[in-house]
């Protein structure tokens, strides 16, 4: 019997393919306690284990690393062997086999708990998500010792149909270990910054994940189709449902195609108005993909990467060379630096904050300004890499006036020790704002005045207007970007910066999402900031704009309160 469920979309495209079910491991593990005399024997059983999980991710990267030589997916796959040297996790595993005598499996999944709960308590979505990464890990493990393939490689097939992975989780090394076989995959958890929806989105694998227990709803090689437009699967479609969506999949294969036409091409609206298209970075890895689009510079660059999945803070030195690089690469164009975004709920550098809610706690720049020896050190190597390309500092999470003083106060610290030093640096570097709190967003007078440019990070605007956890599935539905609420602060925001004469960008993920660019230009939005894959798309979107009809059309959905009509109306703005 055909039935559909809804998850959601973190990989665009449709895969039609028969099911193929991974196991999940950790829910197959034996509990034992070993004899004495046979700890030595479990322990280098153990061992092996960890060897083995090695030596697959090194051969996994190497293939990533040749089929794209740029991409994130090497990095993350060194994340995991990070892990499988983390005394934290296995040296505490190896402890329990040897102190309480439990079985190697039962022992790694005894510590995986403990350090996944760690994790769970982490208030930043993209570093709370790095639990499954530990989970993934630890399944591999557990896969080695049982003695099966952690690969799991389904066998290609033969009707002209692909194969979709199922399963409860799958790490980026699963993924893509399988990219050669399968038309697409959905899982029961899992959320839009996880590592294996970002890998999935690199390696254009469509997916829909945050399923629940669909794992566990299905079969063996029953028919799917994967939707990771709309965040859907098709259980058992019937013919004209899989002829419909054959035609989709050929369309979008040949729209595909059409849009890398446009990566020369300037983007501007029918009307004449040129709108800037940057690209958000993690780091020097990432500008590749900006090239291969030609975007206008970077609009975000995550330097909080820096700092986490490492023992040891990076030195003026290190984080200098890396600044250099992507702005060497980015030949001029403007590069826009986030300071570090973290907080005291996080590990950085062996703290450890275990603050009651980290939310609202000592995160971003409040972090930056409790921690003025590490926040100084950052600003130093930012404003030595700033005479090698077109550098902006931003600061993330503003809520206070003296937020900004301070920052700039330090600023004025760090240009001092730099002439002392007699070390060159760019002397008018501009400083700008995030707005993501709603408190920034109702009182912009004091930012404006203090600021060179605003960017709007919708994504947490979204979460703290809302009170919803964007990766929490219970409460994910709610997170509602078309909310009455957020659209007015955004569409203040932008109209608050032009009466400034301030640029104003937005950076989250409606920026990215083609399904808002219209709205965002009839706000007035003129600069874009997303993940590079998404530029082209967005490009033709606003080639095919009237800058001032959007204009008209957008005040009157301003107005209005109800979700389903501004819903409805955003839907028609194309029309």
């Amino acid at each position: 019997m055909s039935f559909t469920v809804h998850g959601l979309p973190v990989s665009q495209g449709i895969a039609i393919g028969h099911a193929h079910l991974v196991s999940h491991a950790l829910l197959e593990v034996n509990h034992y306690q070993i004899s004495p005399r046979h700890i030595e024997a479990e322990l280098e059983r153990f061992d092996n284990a960890v060897a083995s999980v090695e030596g697959e991710l090194l051969g996994l990267k190497a293939a990533a690393t040749a089929a794209q030589p740029h991409s994130e997916i090497g990095a993350f796959i060194d994340l995991q062997r990070m892990m499988l040297a983390d005394p934290v996790l296995v040296e505490e595993a190896r402890a329990k086999i040897q102190e309480h005598h439990y079985n190697a499996e039962w022992a790694l999944v005894q510590q995986m708990e403990s350090v996944a709960e760690q994790f769970r308590q982490i208030e930043d979505p993209y570093l709370r998500e790095r639990q499954a990464d530990v989970v993934q890990v630890v399944e591999r493990l557990v896969k080695a010792l049982l003695g099966g393939d952690p690969g799991h490689l389904p066998p290609k097939r033969k009707d002209g149909l692909g194969t979709v992975i199922v399963a409860h989780d799958l790490s980026p090394a699963d993924t893509i270990g399988f990219r050669d076989h399968i038309a697409g995959f959905i899982t029961d958890i899992g959320g839009p910054t996880s590592h294996t929806a970002i890998v999935a989105r690199n390696l254009g694998i469509p997916a829909v994940v945050g399923l629940r227990h669909i794992r566990a709803l299905l079969r063996a090689n029953e028919l799917i189709i994967v939707d990771g437009t709309r965040g859907i699967a098709i259980i058992d479609p019937d013919d004209s449902v899989i002829e419909e969506y054959l035609l989709r999949r050929s369309e979008l294969e040949l729209e595909r195609s059409r849009l890398k036409r446009l990566r020369d091409t300037p983007a501007a609206t029918l009307d004449g108005e040129t709108i800037q298209l940057l690209a958000n970075i993690s780091g020097p890895q990432d500008m590749a993909r900006l090239k291969e689009t030609n975007a206008d510079g970077v609009g975000l660059f995550r330097t909080e990467f820096l700092f986490i999945d490492r023992d040891t803070l990076p030195d003026e030195d290190e984080q200098y060379e890396i600044y250099r690089s992507v702005l060497k690469s980015a030949a001029d164009k403007p590069v826009i630096a986030r300071t570090f975004d973290l907080g005291a709920d996080k590990t950085l550098g062996g703290r450890d904050g275990g603050e009651p809610n980290p939310a609202l706690g000592l995160r971003a720049v409040r972090y930056s300004l409790a921690e003025p020896k590490i926040f100084l050190t950052q600003l130093r190597a930012m404003l030595r890499a700033s005479v090698h390309g077109n550098l902006r500092i931003m600061v993330p999470m503003l809520v206070h006036a003296d937020e900004i003083e301070q920052t700039l106060t330090l600023i004025a610290k760090a240009k001092e020790e730099l002439r002392d030093e007699k070390i060159k640096f760019a002397e008018n570097l501009p400083v700008g704002g995030m707005v993501e709190v709603p408190a920034a967003a109702l009182a912009l007078g004091m930012f404006v005045r203090r600021l060179d440019f605003l960017s709007i990070g919708t994504n947490d605007l979204i979460q703290y207007t809302l009170a919803v956890d964007r990766v929490n599935e219970s409460v994910v539905r709610l997170y509602d970007p078309l909310h009455p609420a957020v659209l007015k602060l955004i569409s203040g925001t932008i109209q608050a910066a032009q009466r400034a004469e301030l640029p104003v960008s937005v950076c989250g993920e409606m920026a990215g999402n083609s399904a808002y660019t219209l709205l965002l230009l009839g706000m007035g939005l003129r600069s874009f900031s997303m993940h590079p894959a998404r530029i082209l798309e967005i490009k033709q979107q606003i080639l095919r704009a009237n800058f001032a009809e959007l204009a008209t059309k957008t005040q009157r959905i301003l107005k209005l309160d109800e979700p389903a009509r501004i819903r409805e109306a955003v839907e028609n703005l194309a029309g």
